[in-house]
């Protein structure tokens, strides 16, 4: 996997879509920067990207990856690995589904994941230094050039779903304080939630997915 790094950039997603799409870069391709002024959030939301902190696209070809992962559990599945590079530093750091970074209540990152013409595209912001009033700081003692070196070895040996989705349902517990929307986008209670193998919850005889 190549790997490209931006001194400052507006979104690393959206450089990373247009180069794509302009044939400027060839998967797999990850490009990061420490400063991200317009980053995309959920649900249309922007992602407020203070310097310092850590921004990441990157593409990958849906047949590189496990053979079990379906495109409804990426977001998970992405978080997750990166979870695992960030823990070694700090254990307290969990992913709440479907797409966000925990540190105990606050939230300090999150995934938007797409799929293009047979390809992963995805872009993870994680506030490593400093965060906004109200959000939660992943203290790590390494240096986002060496966070990035360790996940793309884990995109590179990927594990599979099974694997990733057995690690996560053991931390599930902890979204049950949570809210989430459903697909009306009306806001319900977590509490109840119940965790599919696919990656989907069970709320009130509802199946919900992640689609970001």
């Amino acid at each position: 996997m190549q790997i490209h790094y931006l001194d400052e950039v507006d979104s690393t997603q959206k450089w990373l879509i247009e180069n794509f799409k302009k044939e400027k870069i060839k998967p797999p391709f990850l490009v990061y920067t420490t400063h991200q002024t317009n980053g995309i959030g959920s649900r249309e939301n922007s992602w407020i990207g203070n310097k310092g902190n850590l921004f990441l696209s990157f593409i990958v070809s849906k047949e590189d990856m496990p053979n079990d992962l379906k495109i409804e559990s990426a977001s998970i599945y992405f978080s997750m690995l990166l979870k695992e590079v960030l823990q070694k530093q700090n254990s307290a750091l969990w992913v709440k589904w479907p797409n966000d970074f925990y540190i105990d209540d606050k939230k300090c990152g999150g995934t938007i994941t797409s799929f293009m013409k047979e390809h992963f595209i995805c872009g993870i912001g994680v506030n490593l230094v400093n965060a906004p009033d109200g959000f939660g700081i992943c203290k790590v003692k390494t240096d986002p050039q060496s966070i990035i070196e360790n996940f793309v070895k884990k995109l590179e040996n990927p594990l599979s779903w099974k694997q990733v989705f057995r690690n996560y349902s053991v931390e599930f517990y902890k979204n049950k304080s949570f809210f989430v929307h459903d697909k009306n986008n009306n806001k319900v209670s977590m509490s109840c939630a119940k965790l599919a193998e696919d990656g989907s919850i069970m709320i009130n005889g509802e199946r919900i997915y992640s689609l970001r």
